[in-house]
């Protein structure tokens, strides 16, 4: 794995909200809080959550550990320069603290080291490759707005790896491997160097076997060497009556495959809700905008016709109805996503003016203007005479 950056890192105390002279207990207790707060299941579809939740893993696998305390305190970041990954989160069993918050098999523990903490499998001491979580998977689908009206079903093809078939996932035909002789099946080499600030230890995979700790003799045909193999596979997808943009479904078990007989990861699918030519949705609400004529709109009446997601409406309009007004259709919009009812649907009302009136139609507009003149002379002078 390559090494951990400094650039654009928070402080980790400020990370995890605690003092600097904060024991283990203090530290431990506020990265509980912390990671229950910022679960992705509790927060579906906000990106950020995803990387405060990568801040908190990597400040506490640095507070929690004495030597890698004491390094960031003293030289702040470029103390832990040259650390690898593994380095920084080796010892930290997130799976073991996240069985004591949600329970025992709640598989969360594995979602935090593939999705957030650790990817691909890590070794344990003795260099052999531990079990370890598939990764999760981002998925993201177009949907137009009566999917998530009526609700729906998509099917969409997901591109994963897989481990060879053929090989077990080893790489090798008939299982040809033998111990690297270099790094003798640790797959890291370790180098030392002294400075007036001490000794600094740093790790890096081994360039002999590339970090595997096997020497493959006879690479396997079919994944040429590889272990893994791509492939496409099917996966049904349920879509929530009144779903928005941003909505993340979690499909469990359909990420990535485990090695070593670990569950594989989940599937995270976003939707993203495109634009409808006639309805604007604001929330659960919708809009849409009507032309009436200038005679519906001031003597009022019964306005059909108008588009709706249950079909056409037919509207109650007042008299004196002004331009740009809006009209509410009660419970005709979208399904509450996480609870009972329905929105409402507005129908924004534009009066037309008409054009192309015959001289009759013209007279008539002017004995009318003549009407309203008057009657609006003889109203003020009344109130002023009053």
């Amino acid at each position: 794995m390559g090494k951990t950056g400094t650039m654009a890192k928070k402080d980790y105390y400020e990370v995890l909200g605690v003092d600097k002279n904060a024991d283990d207990t203090v530290i431990k207790k506020a990265y509980r809080s912390m990671a229950m707060k910022y679960h992705p299941d509790r927060n579906q579809g906000d990106p950020q959550a995803v990387e405060r939740m990568k801040e908190l893993n990597e400040a506490f696998a640095v507070l929690s550990d004495g030597e890698k305390r004491r390094l960031y305190d003293t030289y702040g970041h470029k103390g832990l320069e040259g650390l690898t990954q593994d380095d920084i989160f080796g010892g930290v069993d997130f799976g073991s603290i996240f069985e004591e918050i949600f329970g025992s098999g709640s598989g969360l523990g594995g979602i935090f080291d593939g999705l957030f903490g650790r990817q691909g499998g890590g070794r344990s001491a003795g260099g052999t490759r531990r079990s370890r979580r598939g990764a999760d998977l981002r998925y993201d689908l177009n949907v137009t707005l009566e999917d998530v009206w009526l609700g729906s079903e998509k099917k969409v093809d997901i591109s994963l790896q897989e481990p060879c078939m053929s090989c077990k996932g080893t790489g090798a035909k008939e299982g040809d491997i033998k111990q690297c002789a270099v790094c003798h099946g640790s797959g890291q080499n370790v180098t030392e160097r002294r400075s007036a600030f001490g000794v600094f230890r740093q790790t890096s995979p081994c360039g002999s076997c590339g970090g595997m700790g096997r020497i493959i003799i006879e690479a396997c045909e079919e994944c040429k060497g590889r272990g893994i193999v791509k492939k496409t596979k099917e996966v049904l997808v349920r879509i929530p009556k009144g779903a928005d943009s941003g909505f993340a479904l979690v499909i469990k078990g359909e990420g990535v495959p485990g090695n070593n007989g670990a569950g594989p990861g989940d599937l995270y699918v976003v939707l993203d809700v495109k634009k409808h030519p006639v309805f604007e949705r604001r929330g659960d609400d919708i809009f849409v905008e009507t032309d009436i004529n200038f005679t519906l709109a001031a003597l009022g009446g019964k306005l059909q016709g108008v588009p709706g997601l249950d079909g056409d409406l037919e509207l109650d309009i007042p008299e004196g109805m002004q331009s740009g007004t809006a009209v509410r259709a009660a419970g005709k919009g979208l399904s509450h996503v996480e609870g009972y009812g329905r929105g409402d649907e507005y129908v924004i009302v534009n009066v037309v003016t008409p054009t192309n009136l015959s001289k009759e139609e013209k007279d008539l507009l002017r004995q009318f203007e003549e009407m309203s003149g008057t009657m609006a002379k003889r109203g003020k002078g009344w109130k002023l005479w009053r």
